[in-house]
């Protein structure tokens, strides 16, 4: 479990914290607005919702505000409020053939049905630093918005965009593991798996060895460098998987519950942004028991988030390799080290008092080298 802060010296803690308000404002530069965090730094409010385990874009950004841009401590203001809401209901599973596409890109084939759809991003910039943004005027966004909104470019139907890992599986070339939470679409809302045939790691401890639906979890809400670095040592060579993008997709989900009065109805309580990516990984060569095929890696989270949802479908397919030789394939040193909130807590908790360990510890020392200067 994390590691929380113990009172002491109340009058200390109280000037604390009028201090870290004086450090946010002490200069005199107006306040920001939530409202502009959630607009122009949405990408940091996508990742503290997927970290923090709440989907509330307002909530993020004011966490935000308050953490003076710290994810990590924004992450847990809001995983933290998250645990004092009552939990009313439980949410069918999502179906992602549904999704609103804002972008849509795959490295497996140069020509896929739908085409690539790059949508926002800076994958094909410069990574130059654009010193006029210090400069940035309203009457600068005014005209760029008049100008960008005024072209008469946007297509009257929108193509079709079947999966591109279906060609692989209608080919026999992608293994079967499970239904991945992209392929349950569930038509029935009775036969939909409830809370207790999935697990919830909000309320039950993580057991070993855990579900693809555990794992699920926990990678989703994962801290997003972790997730990389351990993706990214599977890459390099610490471990068997090296990953293709099969496809990675952005766009609003709608989520549905069950109607409270008609069984077999739905009611859709609105749409969210996610991210959504499938890694193909080649398996080992044929054997006497096994066929020759590509494997798959999922990953999805809250928000628009590339390098988290490759991450962690690269670690999914990664924990399942038999024989785990490498920290991304070892599912248990995966799932206690990408949590950003337990680990920061148990890092933080070094700030607090360890008097009695430590002198404890040095009169050990003294005792060493004193029988040792005798000798």
């Amino acid at each position: 479990m994390a590691y929380v802060a113990v009172r002491g010296g109340q009058r200390a803690i109280d000037e604390a914290e009028q201090l870290t308000k004086y450090y946010r404002v002490k200069n005199g530069s107006s306040p920001i607005e939530v409202k502009q965090i959630r607009d122009q730094m949405r990408l940091a409010v996508d990742r503290v919702m997927s970290e923090g385990s709440l989907y509330a874009p307002d909530l993020a950004a004011i966490a935000l505000k308050q953490a003076e841009g710290d994810t990590l401590e924004a992450s847990f203001l809001l995983r933290a409020f998250r645990s004092t809401l009552p939990r009313n209901l439980y949410s069918l599973p999502v179906d992602t053939t549904q999704i609103r596409m804002i972008r849509r890109v795959s490295a497996t084939f140069k020509d896929i049905p739908g085409g690539q759809f790059l949508g926002p991003t800076r994958d094909y910039t410069k990574r130059l630093i654009e010193f006029s943004l210090s400069e940035e005027s309203e009457d600068d966004v005014k005209d760029f918005l008049d100008l960008y909104v005024g072209r008469d470019n946007v297509p009257d139907t929108l193509p079709e965009f079947p999966r591109v890992v279906d060609l692989l599986r209608a080919e026999g070339l992608l293994e079967n593991r499970g239904l991945n939470k992209s392929e349950r679409v569930v038509t029935d809302p009775a036969a939909a798996p409830g809370p207790s045939d999935v697990g919830d790691i909000t309320r039950q401890p993580i057991r070993f060895p855990a579900s693809r639906a555990v794992r699920m979890q926990s990678l989703s809400r994962g801290e997003q460098g972790a997730l990389l670095a351990l993706a990214y040592s599977s890459a390099r060579g610490y471990g068997f998987i090296h990953p293709t993008l099969g496809e990675l997709r952005v766009g609003y989900v709608p989520v549905e519950v069950p109607h409270p009065i008609y069984e077999k109805e739905t009611i859709t309580v609105g749409w969210i942004l996610v991210t959504e990516a499938e890694i193909i990984a080649r398996m080992e060569e044929r054997t006497e028991e096994t066929r020759a095929q590509f494997s798959l890696g999922y990953g999805f989270c809250f928000g628009h988030n590339d390098v988290k949802a490759m991450s962690m479908a690269t670690l999914d397919r990664a924990m399942v390799s038999e024989g785990a030789v490498a920290p991304a394939e070892d599912e248990e040193f995966v799932l206690y080290h990408i949590d950003g909130i337990e680990s920061s807590g148990f890092v933080s908790h070094w700030k607090l008092p360890h008097y009695v360990d430590f002198q404890a510890e040095m009169n050990r020392v003294q005792s060493i080298q004193e029988r040792r200067g005798t000798e």
